[in-house]
């Protein structure tokens, strides 16, 4: 810092002060002048204060509150996720199955096997729409990518008459997935998903699905 900065920084400094004391002194002044005015705005400014010290520490409770849901969730999330890893592939799509019938579906059928042409779960939704599934157990680092996709999406309505077309799966999607599936209009459900639907956290597939015009 130069020499002249110093002394522009230190004329500065004094100008500060002495606005400071002329304002407190001008202040003290009008209180002694007019002391119930004083009064009143003295307690006006204690009260704002105050009111701005209870609405911090009430955002700081919800924000407290907020992380702690959060992380509640995301245990109970990977304590789903970890039991259906542990599953075979045919105890997966019972899993999926029960899912469907705990959550109103009805003549809810596991048809996974040799010659499904893609689809593991069939059943109708609670407002009767045919739901078609295809059930993916993978490993946390196996996604599901667009190929899997395409073969479910090229039998899923054309051959399987779906009205709700949905992939789960205990992993995730790839991009060119997911953009396949929008394309498309099957749903995906990843693992995190899985676990809210399982956990009644989140919503059942097939109400995330508009119907069909």
């Amino acid at each position: 810092m130069t020499f002249g900065q110093q002394v522009f920084l230190l004329v500065l400094a004094f100008t500060a002060y002495g606005v400071i004391y002329l304002g407190v002194r001008e202040a003290w002044r009008w209180s002694l002048a007019h002391p119930w005015l004083a009064s009143g705005l003295a307690a006006g400014v204690i009260w704002l204060i105050g009111f701005r010290i209870r609405k911090w520490r009430a955002r700081r409770a919800r924000q407290v509150e907020s992380a702690a849901l959060v992380a509640k969730i995301q245990a109970a999330q990977s304590m789903e996720i970890a039991r259906y890893h542990v599953m075979s592939p045919s105890d997966f799509e019972d899993a999926i199955a029960f899912l469907c019938e705990r959550d109103g579906c009805t003549d809810v059928k596991v048809v996974g096997g040799a010659g499904d042409l893609g689809a593991d779960v069939v059943a109708l939704t609670p407002d009767g729409r045919r739901l078609v599934i295809q059930c993916k157990r993978y490993r946390d680092s196996n996604k599901v990518g667009s190929q899997d996709l395409q073969r479910f999406g090229g039998t899923c309505f054309t051959v399987h008459r779906a009205d709700v077309a949905v992939m789960v799966t205990t992993s995730t999607f790839t991009k060119p997935a997911s953009g396949y599936a929008k394309q498309t209009g099957i749903c995906l459900i990843d693992a995190y998903g899985l676990a809210g639907w399982a956990s009644k956290l989140g919503s059942p597939p097939w109400v995330e699905t508009p119907h069909l015009a």
